[in-house]
Parts: structure tokens; C-alpha cells; sequence
């Protein structure tokens, strides 16, 4: 592939300067970690299913709004967690993590940066009841920990060697 502006020389060096890490690793990580986002979509995708059966034909529920949400819902999550992954699988090759508690420290890591800010807030200023709150957090700390630590066990070094 030749490169003919400068415009994909800057795209190339930006994705030089981004960790490698073993395409396995993110297609597992991606199914597992998609499989606890739709834990979290149940009501989501159960309501639609219930849609279905109510239509009157194959056609009436696809045309249907309740189809297009759950599509929408689905595929994003599917996008959303493949980029987790990938992240997660970057940040265990940047910094070595060889260990699984190693792993898990770096899986609470981005727990308490990307997602304890948001359980604080709905506990403190939207007064959500607990048990609401605690079932997504422990969702949160399965995407999170859970998946770093998975990905440990699998591996993620292109090269276990370098």
C-alpha cells in the first residue's frame, strides 16, 4: 500500500504509536465482555422479544420501533465492547502486567476511573436505590476486573517474547 499525502503518514504514526495486542485476545474479550453488557440490556432486548410476539408478522416487527432500539443498543455495545478490550489489552502489554493480581489492581484501576464516578453520582444525586446501583456495579467490576484479568489468562502479547 503506498502512501500518497501527508494526511496518511499522520494516520500511519498514529497507529504506530498504539500497543499491539494479539487479535484473539480481542475477540474473546469482545464476546465476554459483550455478554455482561447484555445482562445489563436484558429489560432492553426481553421487552422486544415480547414486541415480537405480539406483532402480527415478521415484517410489522422489524419495521417497529422497539426493533431499531435493540438493534441500535446491541450494536453499539458490540462496538463499545470490542474498543474496551482493545484498551484493557493495551494497558496490560504498556505497563507489563504479567500476574493476575496484577491484573486485578489494573482492572480496578479503570474501574474507579471510568465508571465509580458515575455509581457515587446516582447514589448521592439521583438517590437510585441500592440494590439497582449494586447490581451494575457488579457488572461494571466484571467488565472491568473481570475482563483484565481474562485477558491476562488468555494472553495478549503479539510476540510473548519481546
Amino acid at each position: 500500500m503506498a502512501l500518497n499525502s501527508s494526511r496518511d503518514i499522520q494516520l500511519t504514526s498514529i497507529f504506530a504509536d498504539l500497543p499491539p495486542v494479539k487479535p484473539s485476545a480481542i475477540a474473546l474479550g469482545t464476546v465476554y465482555n459483550h455478554a455482561i453488557s447484555l445482562a445489563i440490556l436484558g429489560p432492553v432486548f426481553g421487552e422486544t422479544y415480547r414486541e415480537a410476539q405480539r406483532a402480527n408478522s415478521k415484517e410489522e416487527f422489524f419495521k417497529s420501533k422497539e426493533a431499531a432500539s435493540a438493534a441500535s443498543a446491541w450494536g453499539s455495545s458490540l462496538v463499545g465492547s470490542g474498543v474496551q478490550t482493545y484498551a484493557v489489552g493495551a494497558l496490560i502489554n504498556a505497563t507489563g502486567t504479567l500476574t493476575y493480581k496484577g491484573a486485578a489492581y489494573l482492572g480496578s484501576l479503570v474501574f474507579l476511573a471510568s465508571a465509580a464516578p458515575s455509581f457515587i453520582s446516582q447514589l448521592a444525586t439521583e438517590k437510585r436505590p441500592l440494590d439497582q446501583v449494586a447490581v451494575t456495579v457488579l457488572a461494571r467490576v466484571a467488565e472491568t476486573v473481570g475482563l483484565s484479568v481474562f485477558l491476562t489468562w488468555w494472553g495478549t502479547r503479539t510476540n510473548p517474547f519481546d
